[in-house]
């Protein structure tokens, strides 16, 4: 199993939990804010720094 994978399993399940203790708009602002925050700091990046991520990324894929 994939780190990715785990990662999303492990999340789902929190998303519940929190959707379970909490009302429903506060779980579902909580998951959104999760989603956003790495969005927004990726997208704040200059885009020689996101050609970087991206590159790292493959390299890590590929196995180098």
């Amino acid at each position: 199993m994939t780190n990715q994978m785990k990662f999303g399993i492990g999340g789902v399940i929190i998303g519940l939990i929190l959707l379970a203790v909490l009302p429903w708009y506060v779980s579902v602002l909580i998951i959104a804010a999760a989603i956003a925050l790495p969005t927004a700091g990726y997208f704040m990046l200059d885009p020689s720094q996101r050609r970087r991520m991206r590159e790292q990324r493959r390299r890590r894929q590929l196995g180098r």
